[in-house]
């Protein structure tokens, strides 16, 4: 019986070089590819940046696939990073929302673009090295699972994948942890084992994203009045991309007390400050929603998990359908920092139901 053969992205970190090994062991015909996506075309450049984009993770990816005599490849995706990654990331902020470029890169450059040329080239599956895992339903859907430890889980960045790129997936690392992971690695003698994880989004790893974001759109919304809840002028801030919802630091207002960022609002160019109390809400409004475990709530409402940010723990809620297929999320208590641009991701149980992206704190 022939092999299934599987594309495995590699990053050059630990995760996704034992998730080949993990491949390789279970009986498929894994090829290593690593996806060239940063921009610069200065190698001094691109090797300071590092992460997921550098010199390095090629250099590290392509060692760890020759000591596990697997062959591999460099793919180049510059243009669609740069069309579906940075530009929607610059034209998030300078809308005042945002956004989540990994979560557009999973969907639209790692899994769209990668599964058609794999897909191309005779490969059954594509795989990565991300904390979660994919199960065919009982209700014949694919969906993806938490991983076996909430401390890595990559589910909340994963939502927005279809039916069609879940069925050519493999996600062998979700059914380990972190520490089984490295221990897999030291053993195989991978000169990855104990390199650090990549926390940074990989594109601005000095994590100025007003500084990129001035350099990539030229032209930025200028400063602008900080208002109080009522409309009352505060002071001056020096441009909405500079803000996010909840945000306290970088202010410079001499309140007297904590403020914090309620609201940003790009029509007149204001940046809302509230008390605490001001950033939480009990509810939200999604769109583009994509359904994953489940096929949709057909007019109807469900009780699910929601987390409206990577790092927020999930909190339970009632999600209803509107009429234009928006959903409306009701949390059983207020949430803090409910930021438009972010995703909402629904969760029954393990399993990510669905998500979509917030389009405002309020229903």
């Amino acid at each position: 019986m022939e092999k299934k053969k599987v594309v495995i992205g590699m990053s050059g970190g630990v995760d996704s070089s034992v998730a080949a090994w993990l491949l390789k062991e279970q009986g498929y015909d894994v090829i290593g590819v690593t996806m060239q996506i940063w921009q610069d075309e200065d190698n001094e450049t691109m090797e300071e940046n590092g992460g997921c984009c550098g010199l390095s993770a090629v250099d590290d990816a392509r060692r760890v696939a020759g000591q596990l005599g697997i062959p591999y490849y460099v793919m180049n995706f510059k243009r669609e990073f740069k069309e579906q990654v940075i530009d929607y990331f610059v034209g998030e902020y300078l809308c005042g929302r945002t956004p989540n470029p990994c979560i557009a890169c999973n969907r639209y450059v790692k899994w769209e673009s990668l599964l058609r040329r794999s897909l191309a080239i005779g490969a059954d599956y594509i795989a990565t090295g991300h904390y979660a895992r994919v199960e065919k339903l009982e209700n014949g859907r694919y969906a993806v699972r938490a991983s076996v430890t909430a401390a890595k889980d990559q589910t909340y960045a994963l939502y927005n994948l279809t039916q069609e790129q879940l069925a050519h997936t493999l996600m062998p690392v979700g059914a380990y942890t972190k520490e089984e992971i490295r221990k897999m690695a030291e053993q195989l003698g991978l000169s990855v084992a104990h390199k650090k994880d990549s926390q940074e989004i990989c594109f601005i790893p000095d994590h100025d994203y007003a500084g990129f974001i001035e350099r990539e759109a030229g032209k930025v919304p200028p400063e602008g009045n900080f208002v109080d809840m009522d409309g009352r002028v505060l002071g001056r801030h020096k441009g909405i991309i500079h803000y996010t919802v909840g945000q306290r630091k970088g202010l410079n207002l001499s309140m007297g007390r904590p403020v914090f960022v309620a609201a940003i609002r790009p029509e007149t160019n204001e940046v809302v400050i509230g008390d605490s109390g001001d950033v939480f809400t009990d509810r939200l409004l999604c769109g583009r929603v994509n359904w994953m475990a489940m096929d949709g709530l057909h007019g109807g409402e469900a009780r699910v998990t929601a987390k409206i940010r990577y790092s927020h723990k999930g909190a339970p809620c009632l999600i209803r359908e509107r009429e234009n297929g928006q959903v409306e999320c009701i949390f059983d208590e207020p949430q803090r920092a409910v930021t438009p641009g972010q995703a909402v991701v629904f969760y029954q149980g393990d399993y990510v139901a669905g998500g979509g992206t917030i389009l405002s704190a309020s229903c």
